[in-house]
């Protein structure tokens, strides 16, 4: 494991988030790296899809996590 420096204000942040959302700050900071890096990859996602990505692939990886219902076709 590595040690990644950042600026206060993205420190501060982190830290408003990690509180909101229940995450610790690495926490944090490790889903929005996720986030923008499935982002980069897949730009032509928004976060609801990205988040989804996430779930089904902690789904595949065997977590105890009930299938979410499929988004419904228009």
């Amino acid at each position: 494991m590595g040690l990644v420096k950042i600026s206060e204000p993205m420190h501060d942040n982190l830290r408003v988030a990690s509180a909101a959302l229940g995450r610790s700050i690495n926490a944090q900071a490790e889903h929005w790296m996720r986030i923008g890096m499935m982002g980069e990859l897949n730009p032509e996602l928004n976060y609801g899809e990205l988040c989804r990505l996430l779930i089904q692939d902690e789904i595949r990886a065997d977590a105890e996590v009930v299938a979410l219902p499929q988004k419904a076709q228009a």
